[in-house]
């Protein structure tokens, strides 16, 4: 599809980032200028420290930037009510759920709190939502189960399919792969780009399996000390921007394999 006819889901314009005191503005990053758009898997990554979380509690307003504006939807961030924010963008984070005893089909169905009165009661259609987003991630057969009865990897599906439930036209995850092996970094990962073509969603989600986001992602955001950085991922290849990540005393970034590799 042509930029031009593409819908953004999510806009910044001259953002800055960091924190604010009396006395002065702590600066972690400036003039960052993102796109995305409907129907696309975009990773954020960058070395430890560098500012990816910071990032995102800014565009979830979870904390305001220093400067610039965000759009989402076309709409400033700022003019959202919280309600509002509900329907259009569901966040999946590294903290811990609140109640693990809630069984699997409970938990998905929190999602669905934006729709739902304020008694909570599910509808028929929010039931179907529900069911619709354990197919897709594929934890039917957990429907049943309590969550503490699940695995790092099954809970992290789980977490997932809550936002899908949500059914909002962004999902913003916090380092979706922690805690897992693997296999089952690799199956998270595939999992979202599977979801980004089944439903058209925008996915953001952040990461430091950098080599499984460059195979996977439709666009990167590469956050390094100088820059923030949007492209396709064979162009930031292209570009040499993998290679300033990280100092190059001991690990270098392969251009021909499209990964990091251990310096001999």
């Amino acid at each position: 599809m042509d930029k031009a006819n593409q819908h953004n889901i999510l806009k910044t314009q001259n953002l800055s980032i960091g924190y604010k005191s009396k006395k002065t503005d702590s600066v972690i990053a400036s003039n960052i200028n993102i796109e995305l758009h409907k129907g696309e898997l975009i990773g954020l990554v960058g070395a430890n420290g560098i500012g990816k979380s910071t990032l995102l509690r800014t565009l979830t307003n979870v904390q305001n930037g220093l400067n610039g504006k965000i759009f989402i939807n076309s709409k400033l961030l700022s003019e959202y009510t919280s309600g509002e924010l509900a329907k259009t963008m569901s966040l999946v984070l590294t903290d811990p759920i609140a109640s693990k005893n809630l069984s699997v089909f409970e938990l998905v169905a929190l999602g669905r709190h934006p729709y739902t009165n304020w008694v909570g009661n599910l509808s028929t259609e929010d039931i179907e939502t529900v069911n619709q987003s354990l197919e897709l991630t594929n934890i039917e057969i957990l429907k049943h189960k309590k969550c503490f009865e699940l695995s790092d990897g099954q809970l992290q599906k789980v977490l997932i399919a809550r936002a899908l439930a949500q059914d909002t036209d962004l999902i913003i995850l916090d380092e979706p792969t922690t805690h897992l092996d693997m296999y089952h970094k690799a199956y998270i990962l595939k999992l979202l780009q599977k979801l980004v073509k089944e439903t058209n969603k925008t996915i953001l989600f952040s990461s430091h399996e950098i080599d499984l986001a460059i195979q996977l992602c439709d666009k990167m955001i590469v956050m390094t000390k100088n820059d923030v950085i949007t492209d396709q991922p064979c162009n930031l290849i292209s570009n040499g921007t993998f290679n300033a990540l990280f100092p190059q005393d001991l690990i270098i970034f392969d251009e021909q394999t499209g990964s990091f590799r251990v310096k001999k």
